[in-house]
């Protein structure tokens, strides 16, 4: 069995799509199971974003499935994208049409987002799991963390590789005005679309620098909204970080006994010092999947597909003209949306 990942991936510091992809890509090189050439691979697994790649995808997947109607097609997915922009209806439904028509197989990033995207209108799959992301271990690992001592200021920390407001940038703007910075410091790795007095801002960085800048903390931050499964948070958790989250997406999954997490913004200093009165228990809780295991869970699933399809137990999908149609107008719908959500923003700006 071959596999063939889909995607544009993109050297250096990138979103979490691409960082999670490349690392299991690698993993299934290390298995001898993946191809360069699509043309040989039974599988093909593929990312579903709400960006401009979308628009090619369809038409990318929609051709492979004429020419090779033979092979699996899996689909990973996030979301849902009405959560996390308040808009963008239209490119959930091109995603679940896109997902049952076309996709035979469907890997949610956590429960939370298997749940909300099926209230919004998405239809199970013939194959279906739920997977967490994970990183790449020969960065994101817990050598040479820094000892904790609470005897010296605490050290936090938040990245995001995305500016939306979203990613939890009011609470971070609130953290800079209230928390008591004789006691904290705190630093921002990413693109804010704020300054900050008290916070430090640095910019974004290739992984191998990231990974030594978590491990130089002691606590890591993510007040990110709707977001199904943030890489992150994982990276840093892998670091050794206990994690304090917003109590929303798929944080709670991720976090677990491994940190703890707020719903209101005057919760943070009682949550922080609870992680810091308890911070060693915390830090051995941290339980959460290697890309090894990710990797074989990801690599189990496909097999299952490909095994069924094998003997004759599963034919693969076969979307017909109007299937097609019907997923170009959600999208064409979705872009109209976007152009004139620009135009408001301008207006209004």
């Amino acid at each position: 069995m071959k596999i063939y990942i889909l995607y544009p991936f993109k050297d250096g510091p990138w979103g979490g799509a691409n960082q999670f992809l490349k690392a299991v890509r690698e993993y299934f090189i290390k298995k001898q199971s993946y191809t360069e050439n699509m043309k040989e691979a039974d599988i093909i697994l593929f990312n579903s974003s709400p960006s401009k790649e979308f628009n090619g995808l369809v038409d990318i997947v929609k051709k492979l499935k004429v020419n090779y109607p033979n092979k699996i097609f899996v689909n990973r997915i996030d979301g849902p994208v009405f959560y996390i922009r308040d808009r963008n209806l239209f490119i959930d439904k091109a995603f679940y049409k896109f997902n049952d028509k076309i996709c035979d197989g469907t890997v949610f990033q956590s429960n939370w987002s298997r749940e909300k995207n099926i209230y919004l209108g998405m239809k199970i799959n013939h194959f279906e799991t739920t997977i967490l992301n994970a990183p790449n271990l020969e960065i994101f690992n817990s050598n040479g963390k820094k000892s904790f001592n609470k005897n010296e200021k605490i050290k936090l920390i938040a990245t995001s590789w995305s500016s939306n407001i979203k990613k939890g940038f009011e609470v971070y703007k609130w953290i800079d005005k209230n928390l008591d910075f004789k006691k904290y410091e705190m630093t921002f790795v990413g693109n804010s679309p704020f300054s900050f007095k008290n916070i430090i801002l640095k910019k974004p960085m290739a992984s191998e620098l990231l990974a030594s800048e978590l491990k130089n903390h002691d606590i890591f931050i993510t007040a990110s909204q709707s977001d199904p499964c943030s890489n992150s948070l994982i990276e840093a958790m892998h670091c050794g970080l206990p994690a304090l989250g917003l109590n929303d997406g798929g944080h709670t999954e991720i976090i677990s006994s491994g940190g703890e997490v707020f719903k209101a913004h005057s919760e943070i200093p009682q949550k922080l010092d609870l992680i810091t009165s308890n911070y060693e228990k915390y830090q051995k809780n941290i339980i959460l999947p290697t890309i090894d295991e990710v990797g074989e869970l990801y690599f189990n699933f496909l097999k299952s597909m490909y095994d069924k399809k094998e003997v004759g137990g599963y034919k693969p999908k076969n979307p017909t003209f109007f299937d097609c149609l019907k997923i170009r107008s959600y999208v064409i719908l979705w872009n109209f949306e976007e152009k004139l959500y620009a135009i408001k923003r301008r207006i209004f700006k």
